[in-house]
């Protein structure tokens, strides 16, 4: 009864697959837009928390955009002694006089210290159309073009991007990296598949003005954790659609090593099961590592075997095909190895999503309610029963 439960599982991972590595090949993944005439005025906020050797890089590429409007740039630190504020006054020195202000954004307005940057940073935008980025995303030139094209319909009123994670200087990155490069844009196209979009996607996107506003703005998000999610939402309650922009942005981070790479992975996990916890509680069926290596573990017959064995063989060949067409490189195939490896500290991760509630993020420590509320280590509950809307 077991194996057969088992070998269910194993079939039904296999197919979740096989569907998601079919979506990502019918999306246009790297496609620019044929007439980049259509250019709105925007507003581009870069939120800024120390750096390391990829920021001046990743913010001289928006600096560099081949954009044919006007674009307001807007960097917010926390203090003039922010790390960041030198890196920016050293860019700005060096380049043509643009509209870019770097705003010292010393209130902390919640927990959550991204947006109370953007909620200070809002007050000054002058333009209808809003660009939201972290710091550590690099760009390519025409990227601001292809991000707002889809806003030339009314009916959409936010615009995400996907990002890929830069070749890994690390084992514990390359590891990351495949959860990003060969695994989530798939679940997002699967998830778009089922139903509209109702979120965001953080590292950068673009979004009407008018829509942040009615949904409170980002000061309404400095007490949560999953801003992107929230706002993406409170975007798509305003009858608008969310489009993807086929255009990649990518992160570039420095080196990290498996403590503070499982600490990145834990919070995602758990900012993802407290946003979606049903979808999330049911992803672990798609794990086509650890079904069928439980179901061979089980029934081990030579026929199971083998059936086990084509199970991985397609895991190993979407995942390479997918980061392939993410990265545009082949050279990830010598790291192949670590997708099972992925998969199994995946389930790992997985149940820890659902056994704790504490974050490290930006250097700070914190408690997530279950109504997605973000509190600092250690401070009171004050109200469980708030709801983050």
């Amino acid at each position: 009864m077991i194996g057969l439960l088992l070998g269910s599982l194993a079939v039904l991972s296999l197919a979740l697959t096989a569907w998601q590595w079919i979506e990502t090949r019918r999306f246009p993944l790297h496609r620019r837009i044929a007439d980049p005439a259509f250019a709105p005025p925007l507003t581009l906020f870069k939120p800024l928390k120390g750096v390391d050797a990829e920021t001046e890089t990743c913010l001289r590429s928006w600096l560099s955009q081949e954009y044919p409007g006007q674009v307001q740039i807007l960097f917010g630190v926390s203090s003039e002694d922010e790390p960041a504020a030198s890196v920016v006054r050293s860019l700005l020195a060096t380049l043509p006089a643009r509209d870019v202000e770097l705003v010292v954004c010393s209130r902390r307005l919640g927990a959550n210290a991204k947006a109370s940057t953007l909620a200070q940073l809002s007050d000054r935008a002058r333009h209808p159309i809003w660009i939201v980025s972290d710091a550590d995303v690099h760009v390519p030139a025409d990227f601001l073009t292809n991000l707002v094209a889809p806003l030339k319909d009314p009916d959409v009123g936010l615009v995400n991007s996907f990002y890929a994670l830069d070749p890994a200087p690390t084992l514990a990155m390359r590891w990351e990296a495949i959860g990003v490069n060969a695994d989530f844009w798939g679940s997002v196209l699967q998830s778009r598949r089922l139903g509209p979009q109702r979120f965001a996607l953080g590292a950068a996107f673009a979004v009407r003005q008018i829509h942040v506003r009615q949904s409170g703005g980002f000061a309404a998000l400095t007490r949560v954790l999953a801003d992107d999610f929230v706002l993406g939402r409170s975007v798509a309650d305003q009858d608008v659609r969310i489009a993807l922009c086929p255009v990649v942005a990518t992160c570039r981070e420095e080196a990290r090593g498996w403590a503070a790479v499982w600490r990145h992975q834990v919070r995602w996990a758990r900012t993802i099961r407290i946003c979606s916890p049903g979808p999330y509680a049911a992803s672990l069926a798609g794990n086509a590592t650890l079904w069928p290596l439980l179901w061979s573990l089980a029934d081990p017959r030579w026929i199971v075997w083998t059936t086990v064995a084509a199970c991985l063989a397609l895991r190993l060949a979407t995942a390479w095909d997918s980061q392939a067409r993410m990265v545009r490189s082949a050279a990830h195939g010598w790291w192949l190895w670590l997708v099972p490896v992925k998969d199994l500290l995946q389930a790992a991760l997985w149940a820890l999503a659902f056994l704790g509630d504490r974050v490290e993020w930006r250097g700070e420590r914190f408690r997530v309610l279950p109504n997605g509320e973000l509190l600092p280590s250690g401070s009171p509950v004050l109200s469980r029963r708030t709801r983050i809307t």
